[in-house]
């Protein structure tokens, strides 16, 4: 088994949206095999950037177009079983997505669930407490310093 994190980097999007001057949501969804509530996230293609990757997955299993930054929020780590069964640790970059609209289909549409959580809903809905620190995070992270 692979046991280094840092050999199999994976890159997911945190879609959210602001409500009210301080208040937002987060997007999860479900995973497709375990049905854990997860980013959406992803291996990236030939050449693809790390944030595009990011929004790719975000627009494949999610249905969400947004605006995607550049510099990621933070990253984590997880075993991932992977179609072979072979067990791998990832590394997952964490990129934040200002939710702009929800397409009207999208290629995961019907296999996966998704819902919108408040920003500690997020983070406690998640398995992996390195994500939910950065989810806990994202507030601080788009209001900047100051």
């Amino acid at each position: 088994m692979n046991t280094s994190p840092e050999l199999n980097f994976q890159f997911a999007a945190l879609p959210y949206r602001q409500l009210r001057e301080a208040s937002f949501e987060i997007m999860l969804i479900t995973s497709r095999d375990t049905g854990r509530w997860v980013l959406p996230k992803g291996w990236p293609a030939e050449r693809e950037a790390a944030w595009d990757c990011a929004a790719r997955e975000a627009r494949e299993e999610a249905g969400i177009i947004g605006e995607i930054q550049v510099r990621p929020l933070g990253r984590y780590h997880y075993r991932k079983v992977l179609d072979s069964g072979f067990p791998v640790w990832c590394t997952v970059e964490v990129f934040p997505l200002a939710f702009v609209e929800r397409l009207a289909s999208w290629s995961e549409q019907g296999e996966r669930l998704s819902r919108w959580f408040t920003v500690d809903d997020a983070a406690n809905a998640v398995d992996e407490s390195e994500l939910g620190a950065i989810i806990r995070d994202l507030p601080n992270h788009l209001r900047g310093p100051g």
